[in-house]
């Protein structure tokens, strides 16, 4: 079973940047889709971001233009950069593994606060 560990959450001033990241342990790293996650007090959790195997990349409207996915394979790593920050984004954000659309496992969550 895989296991994931984010990290880099933190305080951070709105127009800020911010960067986490997330390691898998475990073999198989490479095969799988990989997504960024998030959810603020009272809504649904909603993906952010993904990234398949090779590299292509998916975003939410929300985040569009200011959030970057990549991945290092080699390392099981997997980076969300974030820009411009608002305080809209604001939320618990998770790193996942994901099949067929759907995230299986999950880190145990990393706070991003924005605020002045």
């Amino acid at each position: 079973q895989a296991r994931l560990v984010e990290s880099g959450g933190g305080l951070v001033q709105p127009g800020g940047s911010l960067t986490l990241s997330c390691t898998a342990s475990g073999s198989g790293f490479s095969a799988y889709t990989m997504g960024w996650y998030r959810q603020a007090p009272g809504r649904q959790r909603e993906l952010v971001a993904s990234i398949t195997p090779g590299s292509a990349t998916n975003y939410a409207n929300s985040v569009k233009g200011r959030f970057t996915i990549s991945r290092d394979n080699p390392d099981n790593t997997v980076t969300l950069q974030m820009y411009r920050l608002t305080p809209g984004d604001t939320a618990v954000y998770y790193c996942a593994k994901m099949v067929l659309g759907q995230a299986t496992t999950w880190g145990q969550g990393t706070q991003v606060t924005v605020s002045s």
